[in-house]
């Protein structure tokens, strides 16, 4: 059974910073990428940003600047720091990572965290 654990989401004023957190856990051979999405109400899911296993990142043109996503590969986490937080950073953000887990052999798939909730007030 593998599985992703997100924790850090929040309320917080706009202007201020949170950390969200994601581990992976379980038969895993290797995490390849892995990032953050967000899917805020009424909208479609969207990518945050994505981070390779040699560290290589992709940020969304909404967060650059704001955001930074770092991993730990020995640890299996990433982590998305968040400052100065915009109200319309307001959704459930999502872990996901792309990982070669072991079952009767070793299979490539991606794996969603339950997600946590971000609120930004104006």
């Amino acid at each position: 059974q593998v599985q992703l654990v997100e924790s850090g989401g929040g309320l917080v004023q706009a202007g201020g910073s949170l950390r969200l957190s994601c581990a992976a856990s379980g038969s895993i051979f290797k995490v390849n990428i892995m990032g953050w999405y967000r899917q805020a109400p009424g909208k479609q899911r969207e990518l945050v940003a994505v981070t390779t296993s040699d560290s290589s990142t992709k940020y969304a043109d909404s967060v650059k600047g704001r955001f930074t996503i770092s991993r730990d590969n020995a640890k299996n986490t990433v982590h998305l720091q968040m400052n100065s937080l915009k109200y319309e950073d307001t959704a459930v953000y999502y872990c996901n990572a792309h990982m070669a887990v072991i079952g009767n052999r070793i299979f490539e798939n991606d794996y969603w965290g339950q997600g946590t909730r971000v609120t930004v007030s104006s």
